[in-house]
């Protein structure tokens, strides 16, 4: 960290509050809204659902403002509107109050992430693949403490997390607004509904935003399918945790070497298929194991285990290789003024036919239970990495992926590194208007 500047380290520790926020709160919601607030089953699924179509359909409109506004601008507005959010969960006891919670905090998702990307996009030059894998380790550790942290503090009182989370970003919020660079904004002739179009006209873009669908519902299902097959098969509670554990452990230690790594053999979308293959690869051990409900023994039930847990690190080693790659080929679809928007739109496009992904997932799992072939979810699942790993590899060997600019040799440097501006070489993305 100490090689990026202070303003980037600072980017880390949001996204690392930024998960950890989340996951202390949303994945308990549910129960609070129902057992302490006494919710019906159904006004319970308008707060989450509010909450999910809000953050998917805003995206957009976070990444245009990054590229209208600046992206300083919209990741303190973020900030802020997410402390008010997590305020209002908790004091907010009406429907009103809570779906208007719903909406802020989907909101200050929806401006946080495609502004932060396009941060890093636009200011690390060379150096965006380290930064986005970075990122990644921020995130994955925040999950698993979040859901620690969420999972204590929920016996507790759920407001507690709310409250201890609006305070977090309080400070994050007041950090941002003094270490973040402000970024001149080039007035833009052209008005929003044109840059939309523009992007929306990029057919390589969709293509490649359809094809990596399946990493985001592959990436999903750590929090649904994996945590149920572990505890499964297992018979133990505390199996979910522990494949959290691994993953955040494996991250710290192997990200940046496997990135840095790449980048030294082509880089970016050269081994986007090859992560997403190997994350569809991660639910072939769990399809393995999954054919009996619980285990004979306790011996059975560790070795058991172990199969998911080598499983889930499959799948977290493809999404080292193919996140920051995917983050990194992004923007080069179209003009550098565009790139939050890009970032928006690919979250919202991707994350949207996700939700059909998730739906047959689950549909999967309730045939399963049904009709005892448990191993129905888990060959979804790898349908969905062999596809998806296929269609975005078809795009790189068609020459649909924009490929990195020559890269310029760095010198070795000791102690904090003199980072260079923005890239400007062009790259064949962007030599020619979107198609």
């Amino acid at each position: 960290m100490r090689d990026f500047p202070l303003a980037l380290r600072l980017l880390f520790i949001n996204q690392f509050g930024v998960d950890i926020g989340f996951c202390v709160l949303i994945p308990f919601l549910a129960k609070y809204l129902e057992q302490d607030l006494g919710m019906s089953a159904a006004l319970v699924g308008l707060v989450l659902a509010v909450r999910n179509l809000s953050q998917q359909g805003l995206f957009v409109v976070g990444g245009t403002a990054a590229d209208r506004l600046g992206a300083r601008t919209v990741i303190v507005t973020g900030c802020a509107l997410r402390t008010a959010g997590f305020a209002l969960f908790a004091f907010g006891n009406s429907l009103p109050l809570l779906l208007a919670a719903s909406v802020l905090s989907s909101l200050a998702g929806a401006l946080f992430y495609p502004a932060v990307r396009a941060y890093v996009a636009q200011e690390m030059g060379e150096r965006q693949a380290e930064a986005f894998a970075l990122l990644n380790v921020f995130a994955t550790s925040g999950w698993l403490i979040g859901l620690l942290l969420g999972s204590l503090l929920f016996l507790a009182d759920i407001r507690v997390c709310a409250l201890a989370v609006s305070g977090f970003f309080t400070l994050l919020t007041i950090a941002q607004a003094l270490t973040l660079p402000a970024r001149k904004t080039v007035h833009a002739p052209e008005t929003v509904l044109a840059d939309w179009r523009e992007v929306l006209g990029n057919r390589r873009f969709l293509c490649f935003s359809l094809a990596a669908t399946g990493m985001v519902v592959m990436e999903n299902q750590l929090f649904v399918l994996l945590p149920e097959g572990a505890r499964t098969v297992s018979g133990w509670n505390g199996a979910a945790g522990l494949l959290l554990a691994s993953g955040a452990v494996v991250h710290l230690l192997f990200q940046l070497p496997i990135t840095r790594t790449l980048e030294r053999r082509g880089g970016g979308a050269r081994w986007l298929g090859a992560g997403i293959a190997l994350i569809g690869a991660g639910f072939v051990p769990p399809l393995l194991v999954c054919a009996t409900t619980r285990p004979d023994g306790p011996g059975q039930g560790i070795a058991r285990l172990a199969v998911m847990i080598t499983g889930a690190l499959l799948l977290y080693a493809g999404g080292m290789i193919a996140y920051p790659s995917a983050m990194e080929v992004i923007p080069r679809f179209g003009r550098e003024r565009l790139t939050g928007t890009y970032f928006g739109l690919f979250y919202m496009l991707s994350g949207t036919a996700a939700v059909g992904g998730n739906a047959v997932v689950g549909w999967a799992m309730d045939l399963a239970d049904c009709t005892g072939r448990r191993w129905l979810p888990w060959l979804c699942c790898v349908g969905f990495g062999l596809t998806s790993a296929v269609a975005v590899n078809w795009l790189y060997r068609a020459r649909v992926l924009p490929r990195a600019p020559a890269a310029v040799p760095r010198p070795a440097i000791e102690g904090p590194a003199r980072l260079p501006g923005p890239a400007h070489a062009p790259d064949e993305a962007r030599e020619q208007p979107p198609r």
